[in-house]
């Protein structure tokens, strides 16, 4: 199970301190996820994902996501099970995955489905956008 924290500063600047800090709560949670760590931090919003690979075990499975032309990131615990499916999909709509992660496909429907994400996941209702 993998760890995640975030931080949203209204002011627009998160501070070093703030970053710094997020950082030594990823290392106190490396027993949820010991294969890696990734934090970024833009405009006052900072992701922190601390990594278990079970899906894609190579360094492209690894979080927060991007998708930089939409101004869209991510970082997800769980598992979308019919993520290979809707892959397939996405790809017949132009989308050009990097990685073999379902972390990726969520991005890439939320990029392509916006607010009508049930039609990519109708049984699941409990994702969390920040």
């Amino acid at each position: 199970m993998c760890g995640i924290v975030a931080v949203l500063e209204r002011s627009g600047i998160i501070p070093p301190r703030i970053l710094q800090e997020m950082k030594v709560g990823l290392d106190g949670m490396a027993y949820r996820g010991p294969d890696g760590q990734g934090i970024w931090d833009r405009a006052g919003v900072a992701l922190g994902h601390r990594r278990l690979s079970i899906i894609d075990l190579s360094p492209a499975g690894a979080q927060p996501f991007h998708n930089e032309e939409a101004g869209l990131h991510i970082t997800f615990n769980g598992e979308i099970y019919n993520y290979r499916e809707l892959r397939r999909v996405l790809e017949g709509h132009g989308f050009i995955f990097h990685s073999q992660s379902d972390t990726e496909v969520i991005l890439a429907a939320y990029a392509h489905y916006g607010g009508w994400m049930r039609a990519a996941f109708p049984r699941n209702v409990r994702l969390c956008a920040l």
